[in-house]
């Protein structure tokens, strides 16, 4: 069986938002923000609705190299240390986040959301529904 080494992907989008402080969840995050998607992708947009809530896959991108010290970490909830597959931590083995956020409005390739837990200026790599009202496609 032959293995892929390098898998390469590129930003679909960016986030932006003012906030300077943010969430360390989306579980928590009261925090507005915008998906502003490259208009390439704009027909892709077309059937996102007001009230849906999205994944939204993105690049922990002022995250450090992952390094053994990473592998228990301790979450601020917790009172002590905890495998890294057990939390949200930005600290990964591939820098890659999953947030699951409100849709407040979509106007063309910007997407109004509610729910951010990431930095200004996040690269977003992918989209998905929380749940596809069409069925398993």
């Amino acid at each position: 069986m032959e293995t892929q080494t390098d898998i390469k992907v590129k930003p679909i989008g960016f986030v932006s938002t003012d906030a300077k402080e943010i969430p360390r969840s989306w579980k928590v995050s009261d925090m507005e923000g915008t998906l502003t998607i490259d208009e390439s992708y704009l027909e892709g947009l077309r059937d996102i609705q007001v009230g849906q809530r999205i994944y939204v896959v993105f690049h922990f991108h002022k995250s450090p190299e992952f390094a053994p010290q990473y592998m228990r970490i301790k979450p601020p909830i917790y009172d002590k240390k905890i495998g890294v597959f057990s939390t949200h931590s930005p600290f990964r083995p591939n820098p890659i986040g999953l947030s699951l956020l409100d849709v407040l409005r979509v106007e063309g390739n910007v997407i109004h959301v509610k729910g951010i837990d990431m930095l200004d200026g996040t690269p977003i790599l992918d989209i998905k529904p929380e749940v596809c009202p069409w069925g398993d496609s």
